[in-house]
């Protein structure tokens, strides 16, 4: 409570009634009397039924049995059921195809060919520098040994993003014009956002085996939703003005999505785009653990021996794909490029000539003598850090050394503590946090997911996995909020964090274990390495964003009281910036969890080792437990850590009002 506030309060005269309570007041005790009665009510039901601090058993719910049957029943019908034979035969087939045929017209244009048609297609969308980068970018990747690997994943590529494309924009469409499929397509694509990626690739398998198939169409699950969502995003938010005019002449439903809706909505088209081309890339790497092959089965299997120089030999052109692709679909989307069907039939025309040169020519397959083995010099290079720098260091210790202190300091101290907590000590600690950042509604509904966790039987990996995600993002918190600060308060930091960032943000989820398994070894805290570097760039954008967009005037007003660079900081920017900084709190532990759990696979343990075994063993109950208690850790997460607008708008309102009244009172 505020001194202006209790200087304007009436006095309450010796027998007379009491005050009112202010408003501060209320909303305490609306905030903490559903947190009394509901810990009057849980505790001591638990302390006589259930004592123990693990999760009791009366409360689980045993899968294995029916998941078990579901996927014996799924192998012993996938060759002879109708419906394989006739309905999901037709789509691997068709998927196989497509996939072979797109692989062939790739090999038949030749490097030139495709090289020369990348720099085509990125000169006319943004011009001639990123043409430069593109065209570099894919003699790159022949440079390095990695033609076919690469043409193999970018005709998947092509074929996943395609179907994504299609699906996610149909079911955009149909969620942008329609307000209850709106509604009931929303928790769908929470839930298939939050499912880590592993977890799409056992059902997957069970169903088509392993192979492409099952590679594409998981993919396609996976990248589908960023496009439905900015689709239904983009349909919604149409300019009512405009489809107001556009009724008002007349126009039929469909004239009316199609000269009006979709038009205004084509920024969010192509950003949606743009997202679901860098889903599916990072999620065609993974899916080379079943059979997709292409540069994701070249890491997948260097990974598997330690090899990090062919792991890198194989990252590097996943990366550059990544970074040409998200160039040129950003390019498109801001309208900078060319547009004139002239020059695109030019430059067609260009590809096409270069094609049937090199066809005529007999130089379809990279030149083996223009290949470069970096595979060598870099495991010399990471010999000589595992000999200098993996421990013995002097005065600081070895990389080694820093991953075990951590794991001994920081992340057996919080698995032992949480795990220590009474189960419903931890349902009333996420409800306390719920409800002090949202409402009752948001409250519920983190209880609930946590509560699931348990009644899936995996609550002691599911605080494993918390501990390792809570540890991460409080290292990416520390240094992003710095760097962003400093990137605010410096123009000439901030443009050289943004190459660095933006090639940090277009790196697929599994390429950040290949360093982070050459520095640090194996282990949990290599995975919280991993997903501190994945998470980093996210966090530092929105908190330099939110800083640089404070209200010019608060600043200035700041500045003419005579306030320091410090002050102007910690009473001006950082609580105006509140909402971003917690947005970038949001995303940070929505991104960490995402790669904590790919850290299984360099021995991260809980529940990604979990969706991990599931998926190589095949067993069904195992990978989709762990995965949904994933959605599930996501979703508590999600709710505590992003407030409800509501909220947001009241806390806002009150920080101004408080401003405000300091300000009059200085003046």
């Amino acid at each position: 409570m505020t001194a202006a506030t209790t200087a304007t309060r009436p006095p309450v005269e010796r027998g007379g009634p009491p005050a009112a309570l202010s408003p501060a007041r209320h909303r305490a005790l609306g905030t903490l009397l559903p947190l009394a009665l509901f810990a009057a009510v849980l505790v001591p039901l638990a302390l006589t039924r259930w004592p123990g601090t693990a999760w009791p058993d009366a409360l689980t719910v045993d899968l294995s049995a029916p998941l078990g049957g579901a996927s014996d029943w799924i192998i012993d019908n996938r060759d002879s059921h109708p419906l394989f034979l006739y309905f999901f035969g037709h789509i691997s087939n068709a998927v196989v195809l497509s996939v072979r045929g797109v692989y062939l017209l790739l090999l038949a244009a030749g490097w030139a060919g495709v090289t020369v048609a990348a720099g085509l297609i990125a000169w006319r969308v943004a011009g001639i520098r990123l043409a430069l980068t593109a065209a570099v970018s894919f003699a790159v990747c022949g440079v390095l040994g990695m033609w076919v690997p690469t043409m193999q994943t970018l005709a998947l590529m092509v074929v996943a993003v395609t179907a994504s494309v299609v699906l996610g924009a149909l079911l955009g469409l149909a969620a942008g014009l329609s307000d209850r499929l709106y509604r009931a397509l929303r928790p769908l694509l929470d839930t298939m956002q939050v499912l880590p990626a592993f977890a799409y690739l056992l059902p997957v398998v069970l169903v088509f085996g392993i192979g492409v198939p099952a590679a594409v169409l998981a993919t396609v699950v996976y990248a589908a939703p960023p496009m439905a969502r900015l689709t239904a995003l983009g349909l919604r938010e149409a300019d009512r003005g405009v489809m107001e005019a556009v009724s008002s002449l007349g126009a039929t439903a469909r004239q009316r999505l199609l000269t009006a809706r979709l038009p205004l909505a084509r920024k969010q088209l192509l950003l949606g785009l743009n997202q679901t081309i860098m889903m599916a890339l990072s999620m065609a790497v993974i899916a080379s653990v079943i059979g997709a092959g292409g540069l994701g089965d070249r890491v997948y299997q260097a990974l598997a021996s330690v090899d990090v120089g062919a792991a890198l030999a194989a990252g590097l052109p996943i990366v550059l794909l990544a970074v040409v692709l998200d160039r040129t679909t950003a390019a498109a989307g801001s309208g900078t490029g060319e547009r004139r069907r002239l020059g695109w039939a030019v430059a067609a025309l260009a590809a096409v000539l270069v094609a049937i040169a090199g066809r005529l020519t007999d130089r379809l397959d990279w030149p083996g003598t223009w290949t470069v083995n970096i595979a060598e010099p870099v495991n010399r290079a990471v010999d000589w850090m595992t000999t200098h720098l993996y421990s013995g260091v002097p005065v600081i210790g070895g990389t080694a050394d820093w991953a075990g202190h951590f794991t001994t300091w920081v992340l057996d101290p919080l698995r032992g503590g949480l795990q220590a907590l009474p189960w419903w000590a931890v349902l009333l600690l996420v409800a306390a946090l719920a409800l002090l950042i949202g409402t009752w509604r948001t409250a519920l509904t983190a209880v609930l997911a946590m509560a699931a966790i348990g009644v899936l039987g995996v609550w002691k990996p599911s605080l494993d996995t918390l501990s390792q995600v809570l540890a991460a993002v409080a290292v990416t918190l520390v240094i992003g909020f710095a760097a962003g600060i400093a990137a605010a308060r410096s123009a000439r930091l901030e443009a050289l964090l943004r190459p660095v960032l933006d090639v940090f943000q277009t790196l697929p989820q599994f390429v950040y274990l290949i360093p982070v398994v050459a520095l640090f070894g194996v282990g949990r805290a290599p995975a919280v390495a991993a997903a501190v570097v994945y998470a980093l760039p996210a966090v530092v954008r929105i908190t330099t964003q939110g800083l640089r967009q404070v209200d010019p005037a608060a600043m200035e007003s700041a500045r003419s009281l005579g306030a320091t660079g410090g002050q102007q900081l910690r009473h001006v920017q950082l609580p105006l910036a509140g909402p971003a900084l917690r947005l970038a709190l949001n995303q940070g532990v929505v991104l960490v969890l995402a790669v904590v759990i790919i850290g299984g696979l360099v021995g991260g343990g809980a529940l990604g080792y979990d969706v991990v075994f599931g998926l190589a063993q095949g067993d069904l109950a195992t990978g989709l437990v762990a995965g949904a208690a994933i959605v599930c850790l996501g979703l508590m997460l999600d709710r505590v850590t992003q407030p409800t607008e509501r909220r947001t708008a009241r806390r806002t309102k009150r920080h101004t009002a408080r401003r405000t009244g300091r300000t009059r009172k200085a003046a």
